[in-house]
């Protein structure tokens, strides 16, 4: 039997290793019954055969080249014409890395149209080959961190439908997101005119599940691809405003496209075509490999979509999270929910509104966008904390599935229950009345936190393992003890503003403020870097003032909450890193501990200014108030400290667990153990060997970590709100003001901030930051983040040291590149590319005002 060439009746999509990806779809969509097109395959095995022995810097050019072996030609040559005397064909490149559920490789490869004889087709075949080696096949590879060595490529010959009209269609809407809507483009002649993007074809919208049409839009369709009698194709000129495709071809594509996206059991990118008696062809299926993952969620009440919240983007945390990392939060929800006096059925399960999609966490929040008291109280929450989630929660708020339901936020009386219950108001009081003793009482809550997550002596595995899943329930406890401290800190605030009539002046009141540990240990970086000038970093060595930097704060780390990313302590390179960026700024004008005094001082001025203006009893109120919140209002990273120093000892705890793990063979290496659930830990000691799961899994974690979009919300059909919304509006790039003040200077795009280089004075623009970001604020000259509102912690901190800051810019890191000039005003919340032309030359150090 041949394995040079392989008929699609002989090929099922398990074969993509021998056919690659396109042909085991065609193969595959062949052997369900669907109208494909009949074609044969020349298999990865004739490509071996070719491509042995050249190297990769010379590979196109000898494939180009090559004398196809007379076996494999002759073989072609039946496959041919079995499908008829100088049938035309279509010749397609289909790689082994090719369609994948994470890759697409849409048009990466080439595709012949139309090729009729022997000669043609082999010639076809041979540049198919070449393909694989093109620029732009390369770069895409490199970007999906796939291996250019390991990637072969087969050869689709399929016969050519001499289309009448002919495009693309996708069975989930890829813009929105939106799940059983199929979207179709569609254009007179071959589809190459859609796919390549050279007309703007008619384009129509399909509700699959009702067989409506939502969406009609003609385009212009300009031009035609059409078949040239004897070979090849021709360009050909339109002129017609009418649709290509009846109402009954649109119904009839989006059912096709309903069958396909059945028998893959996921949503497909399809093409088609519609030959000249009307017939309906299927020439191709594979993955929509943008489409965010649904959340899988059992919380359903039968009421129609449920919405979702992405917490750990609320957080800061816009990366994946470990599976470990992702366990953990399922057990501290199972607390949370025994905190109000719940049911849990299984606490390492979680609770019912617990979910996660694409390894983020999300919560089903369809209870508080349906209650009224949930849609007055969260989105203020979310409005200076994250400001981004809060416009897409009320854009939902017309949505007839999401109408207010009576009843529908019962856990209000749990939260006010367990508020007496645990004297919140008067800790809330305490803080306002006796910040020190309020003080006294917080540093109680840590130490008790701590005191249940230690584990002091030597134990086993199993003992550390039980002891961890015992101890992490304990967290969400902590949280209504703590909370009130800088919360009285805000009210006071609030307090404030409503007596002077306005917010202006408040900001700089938040300057300087003391009692806040991040900043704390930002500066003491910034003294550690002090420490280090003329003596520099050597390699290989901690220095003295460093190591006692991570004595004091090696539990800290970048994505914190995040159990399985390593600490500060496990891996000192990031922090040798900023330090590195530190020495480099010697303007001692702009030293942030210098700035954040000036800050401080500015800060106090303010009040008294203020208090005058206000004037007699107002004033004197005005002047109690807003020194409560300057007193309070610093010690809302607290709670998250405890919360991180927690986690530290938890993982302390599993590091032993996996070293016992590994040295059984459970696991390859001992910070594999974050690669499991808690469940699955139980499992490994019980002798299940896990090496396997957790290779995959690192595989998966390393595709999620080049995920670019990660929705705020999303509903259960796949919806993004955000992106239904109105769009930007053009010109500048619009967020939140977050810290006053307006820079012009070089743009730093910064994703990850381990071994991030930061030049001081530039401005970073990232995601999202969490307080292992926050040393790199210490030299920039301005912050843009995706993420984040008026009180995230970016906001916070780039306030704290006065540096102009606008939060919440959609897709800031993809329409700003580094070295890009930008102007922020961190007032306005505006973000402006300068034209080149305007840009001023390199530079010395950008400067801010307000600062």
């Amino acid at each position: 039997m041949s394995t040079l060439t392989l008929d699609f009746t002989r090929i099922d999509g398990t074969m993509p290793a021998s056919v690659g990806g396109k042909a085991a779809n065609l193969g595959e969509l062949t052997g369900a019954g669907l109208p494909v097109p009949p074609g044969f395959c020349v298999t990865t095995e004739a490509y071996r055969r070719v491509a042995a022995g050249v190297p990769l810097d010379e590979v196109r050019e000898a494939l180009l080249a090559v004398e196809i072996p007379a076996d494999i030609a002759d073989q072609i040559r039946a496959g041919y014409e079995e499908l008829g005397a100088d049938v035309p064909v279509a010749v397609r490149s289909s790689a082994t890395a090719e369609d994948l559920p994470f890759a697409s490789f849409a048009g990466q490869q080439d595709t012949f149209l139309n090729v009729v004889g022997i000669d043609s087709v082999l010639d076809a075949v041979r540049r198919c080959w070449a393909s694989l080696w093109t620029d732009r096949a390369y770069a895409y590879r490199e970007s999906n961190g796939i291996d250019h060595a390991a990637v072969e490529l087969a050869v689709v010959v399929q016969r050519m439908v001499d289309a009448e009209v002919a495009g693309v269609l996708f069975t989930a809407n890829p813009v929105t997101g939106r799940r059983r809507e199929a979207v179709i483009d569609a254009n007179a002649g071959l589809g190459e005119t859609v796919v390549s993007g050279s007309v703007n074809p008619d384009h129509f919208v399909v509700d699959t599940a009702s067989a409506r049409i939502l969406q009609r839009q003609s385009g212009d369709k300009k031009i035609a691809i059409r078949s040239v009698a004897g070979g090849g194709t021709q360009e050909v000129s339109l002129d017609s405003a009418e649709p290509c495709l009846s109402d009954k071809q649109i119904l009839a594509l989006a059912a096709l496209g309903d069958r396909v996206e059945r028998h893959y059991g996921s949503p497909q990118d399809t093409e088609w075509a519609i030959d000249a008696a009307g017939t309906l062809w299927l020439t191709q299926a594979r993955p929509i490999t943008t489409l965010y993952p649904v959340p899988d969620s059992p919380s359903n009440d039968g009421g129609g979509r449920r919405a979702y919240l992405c917490v750990s983007v609320a957080q800061g945390l816009y990366r994946p999270i470990t599976p470990m990392g992702m366990s953990s939060f399922r057990l501290i929800a199972s607390g949370g929910r025994r905190m109000f006096g719940l049911p849990v059925t299984d606490a390492l399960a979680g609770p019912a509104f617990f979910s996660d999609a694409g390894q983020r966490v999300y919560v089903d929040a369809t209870v508080i966008v349906r209650s009224r008291l949930g849609r007055f109280i969260v989105p203020r929450i979310f409005d200076v904390m994250e400001a981004r989630t809060a416009a897409a929660m009320r854009s939902l708020f017309d949505d007839p599935d999401m109408s207010v339901r009576p009843g529908a936020f019962r856990a209000a009386r749990h939260i006010l229950k367990l508020a007496l219950r645990m004297g919140f108001p008067f800790r809330l009081t305490e803080a306002m009345v006796r910040p020190a003793a309020a003080d006294r009482r917080l540093d109680g809550v840590g130490r008790r936190l701590l005191a249940i997550a230690a584990l002091p002596g030597e134990h086993d595995s199993r003992t550390r393992l039980e002891h961890v899943i015992k101890a992490l329930p304990a967290i969400p406890t902590m949280l209504p003890k703590a909370l009130p401290v800088p919360l009285a800190g805000f009210i006071m605030l609030a307090f404030a503003r409503r007596l002077l009539g306005s917010g202006e002046g408040l900001e700089t009141v938040l300057r300087g403020l003391p009692h806040n540990v991040t900043t704390e240990m930002d500066l003491e970086l910034w003294r550690v870097a002090g420490e280090l000038r003329g003596v520099g970093l050597s390699s290989g060595e901690i220095p003295p003032p460093v190591q006692r930097f991570l004595d004091r704060y090696g539990h800290r780390a970048v994505a914190e909450i995040d159990l399985g990313m390593p600490r500060w302590s496990d891996d000192p390179a990031h922090i040798l890193g900023v330090l590195a960026n530190y020495l480099r700024l010697d303007d001692a004008e702009a030293a942030p501990d210098a700035q954040f005094r000036r800050g401080a001082a500015e800060a106090e001025a303010m009040i008294q200014s203020l208090s005058r203006k206000a004037g007699g009893v107002r004033g004197r109120l005005v002047r109690f108030a807003l020194g409560r919140t300057r007193r309070l209002a610093g010690l809302r990273e607290t709670p998250k400290l405890f919360l991180i120093r927690f986690l530290a000892e938890i993982r302390r705890q599993l590091q032993h667990v996996g070293a016992d793990l590994a040295a059984a063979d459970r696991i390859a290496r001992t910070d594999d153990v974050f690669f499991l659930s808690l469940k699955e830990c139980r499992e490994a000691l019980d002798g299940k060997d896990f090496r396997e799961i957790v290779a995959s899994r690192h595989e998966s974690y390393d595709r999620e970590l080049r995920r670019r979009q990660v929705p705020q919300m999303i509903l259960s059909d796949g919806t993004d709100p955000e992106a239904i919304a109105a769009p930007p509006a053009d010109g500048d790039l619009v967020g939140t003001a977050a810290s006053t003040g307006h820079i012009t200077g070089i743009a730093r795009v910064v994703l990850d901030p381990v071994g991030a280089h930061l030049e001081p004075g530039e401005i970073l623009v990232a995601p999202s930051t969490d307080p292992g970001w926050t040393p790199l604020f210490l030299t920039a000259g301005g912050l843009v983040m995706e993420m984040g509102g008026a009180n995230s912690h970016g906001a916070v901190v780039a306030r704290e040291y006065g540096i102009p800051a606008v939060v919440g810019v959609p897709n800031a890191t993809r329409r700003i590149a580094t070295g890009d000039e930008i102007t922020i005003d961190g007032a306005a919340g505006t973000v402006t590319l300068l034209p080149a032309a305007d840009r001023t030359p390199p530079p010395a150090p950008a400067t801010a005002s307000g600062r």
